[in-house]
């Protein structure tokens, strides 16, 4: 019975000390800037990223417009005249 108290309680021991060496690890981690660095970093990638799937939607839209364009033309329908801005009438 001493023996499986002894065994919780050097285990309590341990789970604590790693959590304390752990919220250490994090401070010191903030205090060095070394977080910040790297959620910039991340937050760069991921701009990036959206930066290529916009350029790739773009393409994909005008190489939609093109065949659709040439599909018209196939059949001689003239293509529609890209709609002209007209001035709003309300206010936002």
């Amino acid at each position: 019975m001493i023996h499986g108290l002894v065994a919780k309680a050097a285990s309590t021991v341990v789970t604590g000390a790693v959590g304390v060496a752990a919220v250490e690890g994090v401070k010191r981690l903030a205090r060095e800037g070394s977080v910040r660095d790297a959620a910039v970093t991340v937050t760069e990638w991921g701009l990036r990223g959206v930066r290529k799937a916009e350029e790739g939607a773009e393409s994909a839209r005008l190489a939609v417009s093109d065949v659709v364009s040439e599909a018209r033309e196939r059949i001689g329908e003239e293509a529609p005249l890209p709609a002209s801005e007209s001035p709003h009438d309300h206010q936002h």
